[in-house]
């Protein structure tokens, strides 16, 4: 693994000197025979390969806020605290204001980087000599498999985009490119490639971590296969069956063939002892970081960001603060941006009123206190605690805040002591209202003093406190500079797992057979994380829900709503995000092209996406 990024950092060096480095969407390269004389060894094509993986190690996976445009504007999140006065671009499709036409610039230029790099491997392909074509052909399925990934994320964040399958040349390079339509992309670019590499990558183990195997390829494939459906095509769908019935055949008979794997609890995905060499991964990136070097483009601390994203603002109250030695544990990190919506929470309450067990493997709801902590005045008025609660101690490592669901068994005895315990108690309907379908902003006291009144004018403090998801929590960090708390986080990402194979395979089935197998497919998952299972005929909205309860914050949603005609109008945000309804227009269902590109083109207003 070291020795790839260290030629990560070799490869970005190289090829800034090479390239016209994005100066336009089509990178003409004047020095290409430069690149044609390193291909003629196994380690400097190998070199070429590895320039594939460097935008997406940049920008994508795992990288700063990648995670709010594959999860935020969604039905699922909200900004911290529900604020919508900032990130209104990944949480607010930009709150009724003028739209930010600069923010996607970085995954722009990174795709056409990636797209380019994968480009001049393919077309090198012949050059090294390699004794065989099964190597060969391995190796040239790492860079057909990335740029699949590419365009998949770039015509489902952009719409169409200008579709490039060979190295740019003198003769080929334009100021006034033209778009093609993701459909053809995905018949012409992205399922063959995935099949080529389907076809030619190795097995792997579960140890293998950021270069693909056959089932990273396969997981891809099936997802892109259903994706088109977006598009009204059902040409794809048998083969996103097919395939994701490859891959599940394979896990259920001990995964012989493409090493697949299902933990047979939940709660072992996202164990952070599982993580490294995570079975149930189809795909996963890690970054390395020690005392000799370390392997991001980005900074030794800027590794995985995820989790820096979703934890609650616990340091609002008295009894934690933010220190270094917090942010090194399992349980500490900086506030996060992503806050759970009303119906994220809604989707794990069971019809028979109990909590689906996956709610609180996912989410922590209770924090202990990093230093001690006495109640005074202040706070007990703020949060609406009796004044017998003024001078009662918390010691480190005592319970600070705990928030409880109704469904909770202890809520009743928990609820009785919200004014009266010694540690913040918060209620999940002083944060979110079922009957609007939102968090709430304002709160009514049942203890007045002072500013604090009863007439529900108050500014609502409890909704900085939430459950915040755990899946990217992480105690292994490479500590860049203790001083400044720069921590870079080593846990792997998890891009794709085997649980969404069968969710994939259930949506399918719907629109193939009306349904007939998808309850089949769909309670595996749901057998396997303890919660009652489906009955009755399963509809797209239950596959949607599920696809919330179990991969929440793990790069899907933003596409899910997109393929199942959710973005069509604003009447299902209505229903499930309406602080968000308010401000979307069809025309957010893609992203802006970033206008520091399209000012560089001579066609750059035809170019741009509508609504921009």
């Amino acid at each position: 693994m070291k020795r790839i990024y260290i030629k990560f950092i070799f490869c970005s060096v190289l090829f800034s000197a090479l390239s016209l480095h994005s100066c336009t969407l089509e990178e003409y390269n004047p020095g290409a025979f430069t690149k044609e004389a390193l291909a003629t060894s196994i380690d400097g094509y190998e070199t070429l390969i590895n320039q594939c993986y460097f935008a997406m190690e940049r920008f994508y996976y795992g990288s700063a806020d990648w995670m709010s445009l594959t999860e935020g504007d969604t039905d699922l999140w909200t900004y911290k605290a529900n604020e919508s006065t900032s990130y209104t671009q990944w949480f607010w499709f930009f709150a009724g204001t003028s739209p930010n036409t600069t923010y996607t610039n970085n995954w722009w230029n990174g795709t056409y980087d990636g797209v380019g790099a994968c480009n001049e491997a393919i077309a090198l392909g012949d050059k090294p000599p390699y004794t065989t074509e099964e190597e060969r052909n391995a190796k040239i399925a790492e860079a057909r498999f990335l740029r699949a990934v590419y365009y998949f994320n770039a015509v489902e964040q952009f719409g169409a985009v200008t579709m490039l399958t060979e190295p740019i040349t003198a003769e080929t390079l334009t100021y006034s490119p033209t778009r093609t339509d993701p459909m053809t992309i995905y018949q012409e670019v992205i399922l063959p490639d995935l099949r080529f590499a389907s076809e030619w990558l190795p097995t792997g183990t579960h140890a293998t971590t950021t270069t693909p195997t056959k089932k990273a390829a396969l997981g891809f494939l099936a997802k892109a296969c259903l994706q088109t459906y977006e598009y009204g095509s059902t040409e794809y769908l048998q083969e996103a069956l097919d395939t994701a019935k490859k891959l599940i055949t394979d896990c259920e008979t001990g995964g012989g063939k493409y090493n697949t794997y299902m933990y047979p609890s939940y709660s072992e995905v996202f164990k952070e002892s599982n993580n490294w060499e995570n079975k149930e991964a189809l795909w996963k990136h890690r970054w390395y970081a020690g005392a000799d070097g370390h392997g991001s483009s980005n900074g030794n601390y800027k590794l995985n960001r995820n989790d820096e994203y979703f934890l609650c603002n616990i340091n609002k109250f008295g009894a934690r603060e933010d220190n270094q030695e917090t942010r090194l544990t399992w349980e500490g990190s900086i506030t996060g941006i992503f806050m759970p919506t009303q119906h994220l929470l809604s989707l794990y309450v069971q019809k028979d009123g109990t909590l689906d067990p996956r709610f609180h493997e996912s989410f922590t709801t209770e924090w202990n206190a990093n230093k001690n902590y006495t109640w005074d005045e202040s706070a007990v008025h703020m949060y609406d605690k009796e004044e017998t609660v003024i001078g009662k101690a918390l010691n480190k490592g005592d319970l600070a805040i705990k928030f409880i669901m109704p469904q909770d068994i202890d809520y009743a005895t928990e609820k009785q002591k919200e004014h009266i315990s010694d540690y913040l108690l918060i209620d999940y309907h002083h944060v979110y209202s079922n009957d609007n379908n939102n968090v709430n902003m304002n709160y009514a006291y049942t203890n007045v003093t002072g500013n604090y009144k009863d007439d529900d004018t108050n500014e609502n403090q409890f909704r900085y406190y939430y459950p915040s998801l755990n899946k990217h929590n992480s105690s292994n960090y490479y500590v860049a500079n203790a001083s400044k708390q720069r921590n870079g986080n080593l846990n792997a990402t998890f891009i794709m797992r085997m649980a969404e194979v069968y969710l994939i395979a259930a949506e399918a089935d719907i629109y193939l057979n009306g349904g007939a197998n998808a309850a089949g497919y769909i309670n595996k998952v749901r057998e396997r994380a303890g919660a009652n299972p489906l009955t009755g005929s399963i509809t797209v909205r239950d596959i949607l829900d599920e696809r919330g309860r179990e991969l929440c914050g793990e790069y899907c949603r933003f596409y899910d709503l997109k393929r199942t005609g959710m973005f069509k109008n604003s009447e299902y945000l209505e229903n499930t995000h309406p602080d968000l309804a308010q401000f979307f227009h069809p025309n957010y269902a893609l992203r802006p092209i970033s206008t520091t590109f399209t000012a560089t083109i001579t066609n750059g207003s035809e170019y741009q996406n509508p609504g921009y």
